[in-house]
């Protein structure tokens, strides 16, 4: 069995750490050639010291001094945006992670699949915002998509090939913190009590969109990329319990479902080693413990978020990355405390129905929608 040779890109980031652990669990078949960081450049130091990768990026290139004395050898250093797309694209690598939060992944990850890299794909914006062209480059260049995130990496282990057997595609969802609060209390919301989230432990960013339900209306749109099928065939679910990470029902309403506990490191492995199972010490599921399993339906006039991402998907064109981009500044105001937690549905709404969308958008098409809904998005905040 082949040893996959990994670049991370995010490499300091709650997805590169679970990935470092996972290399550290199966050796044998995972070994990380390549690190890459925005600015900590301390974290990425220590992480390298660890692995001893031959290349490292920094994209911060005024933290370089900070990076070269805090490391304990002399690997390969490549800095800057162009640096990243560098990294990306090592002869010797295998596969790129990129596990870096909004669109800042989308040039490396179209670089490393022009490099014909495989790409595990954590950071849910890549699709979102650019899926029609990653999935069109992946395929013209014969090299593989494999998601990361637990629900889709759950719908791949589901589907093993047979999309086209598929009646419906179940997202879960925790939920988040305030599964059970009333809406007439949203509006008296901190940042701190939105950052609680029951079951999974993630960066502020993805955890207030976990609170919003916007992460579960990303996912919509990455499941529609990832796996061919269209937005009216993907549902939400809500799990509070975070066990079972996606389901997928076939024509003939068997319904299949991947359960684990909480951990990152089980869809990263998989990933990994697909299309084989190893061997770890991740710990598995004790029924008797268990005890319950709850699913209920989401709360969508409470939760606009997965009604407007729905429409974004069905939709097409920029309108996803739009409302990626419009979502990201109304979340960065709200942990600022310049807006409330309802406001950040309110602006992303406002920003959707305002842009006219371009259909089967360049790159370049994109990138310009991302600017301009983030400089929508941010007047309209200047407004509240």
């Amino acid at each position: 069995m082949k040893r996959k040779r990994v670049v991370i890109l995010g490499a300091t980031g709650s997805i590169g750490e679970s990935a470092l652990k996972v290399a550290r669990d199966i050796p044998e078949r995972m070994e990380i050639v390549g690190l890459a960081a925005n600015s900590n450049a301390q974290k990425l130091a220590a992480a390298a010291n660890k692995v001893r990768c031959e290349s490292i990026c920094l994209v911060d290139q005024t933290k370089i001094d900070i990076l070269r004395k805090a490391l304990e050898f002399e690997p390969r250093i490549f800095v800057g945006e162009e640096g990243l797309r560098e990294i990306a694209c090592l002869t010797n690598a295998d596969m790129v992670l990129v596990a870096i939060v909004g669109t800042g992944g989308l040039r490396p990850a179209l670089a490393a699949i022009e490099a014909g890299k495989d790409l595990a794909v954590a950071s849910k914006e890549i699709l979102v915002a650019a899926g029609e062209i990653v999935t069109h480059e992946a395929h013209e260049n014969s090299v593989h998509v494999l998601p990361v995130d637990s629900e889709h990496n759950a719908i791949f282990q589901c589907l093993d090939g047979r999309s086209s057997e598929v009646r419906r595609i179940i997202l879960t969802a925790s939920g988040g913190p305030f599964r059970q609060t009333p809406a007439k209390e949203f509006i008296d919301l901190t940042p701190e009590q939105a950052l609680k989230h029951p079951t999974w432990n993630m960066g502020p960013k993805i955890t207030i969109d976990s609170a919003t339900l916007f992460n579960k209306g990303l996912e919509m749109i990455e499941a529609h990329w990832l796996f061919g099928v269209e937005m009216k065939r993907v549902e939400v679910v809500i799990h509070p319990q975070s066990i079972v990470h996606s389901m997928v029902e076939f024509a003939d309403g068997s319904t299949l479902a991947q359960l684990s506990y909480s951990d990152m490191c089980f869809p990263i492995q998989y990933a990994v080693t697909w299309p084989d199972r190893v061997p770890n010490t991740l710990p598995p599921l004790d029924f008797g413990k268990l005890r319950t399993l709850q699913f209920e339906t989401p709360r969508y006039d409470d939760f606009p978020a997965l009604n407007l991402a729905r429409r974004a998907g069905e939709s097409g064109g920029t309108l996803p990355a739009v409302m990626n981009a419009a979502n990201e500044v109304a979340v960065a105001a709200f942990l600022d405390r310049q807006v409330g937690f309802p406001s950040i549905w309110q602006i992303v709404e406002e920003v959707m129905n305002r842009h006219t969308s371009v259909a089967h958008p360049d790159l370049d098409a994109i990138l310009q929608a991302d600017q301009w809904a983030r400089e929508q998005a941010s007047a309209t905040i200047g407004k509240k």
